[in-house]
């Protein structure tokens, strides 16, 4: 029988189980960890248009500084209002500066068309394209990497001042 021993070494029975074991334990270990990263990488936040109003069903929702996120924009085929929403995150104060450019985009005549209903804005940070009634779109982003409260709204004509919300980035 062959000897994992050193000559002048004693063999502790505690000492071969950790030979036995330990590796296993580290591979466990990190599989573990591995898990945990990816369950956290993407945010996943699904926003879905009320049928009656102009409101989305989610108010607030929080992310953490340059985390991953994947908006789903939701506009049900039952809608009563039969319109097409889009999704903007914008900078921090700018909600209002941003729906006001919104209203002033009718002006254009590619606005509801190529441009989604997006206005040409600096403080537009992220955008869907418009979700057709019974469609969806998804919107895939980096968090801003600086903590504060970024409102989201619908850009399209006249939806903006009760169908917003807020991502929080901590």
């Amino acid at each position: 029988m062959v000897s994992d021993k050193l000559p002048g070494q004693v063999s502790y029975p505690l000492h071969n189980l950790m030979k036995k074991f330990l590796p296993g334990l580290v591979v466990a270990t990190l599989a573990t960890s591995s898990l945990t990263v990816v369950a956290d990488e993407v945010a996943e936040v699904k926003i879905t248009a009320d049928k009656v109003q102009f409101v989305f069903d989610v108010k607030e929702f929080t992310v953490n500084a340059g985390q991953k996120v994947k908006i789903t924009l939701v506009n049900p085929e039952d809608s009563v209002t039969r319109q097409p929403h889009n999704i903007l995150f914008v900078k921090p104060g700018t909600k209002d500066t941003v729906g006001m450019a919104a209203n002033a985009g009718l002006s254009d005549p590619e606005f509801l068309t190529t441009k989604h209903a997006v206005p040409d804005s600096d403080d537009v940070l992220f955008s869907s394209m418009l979700a057709q009634p019974g469609g969806e779109e998804i919107l895939e982003f980096t968090a801003p990497s600086e903590p504060g409260d970024y409102p989201y709204l619908c850009t399209y004509p006249g939806h903006w001042a009760i169908m917003n919300g807020v991502m929080k980035v901590k």
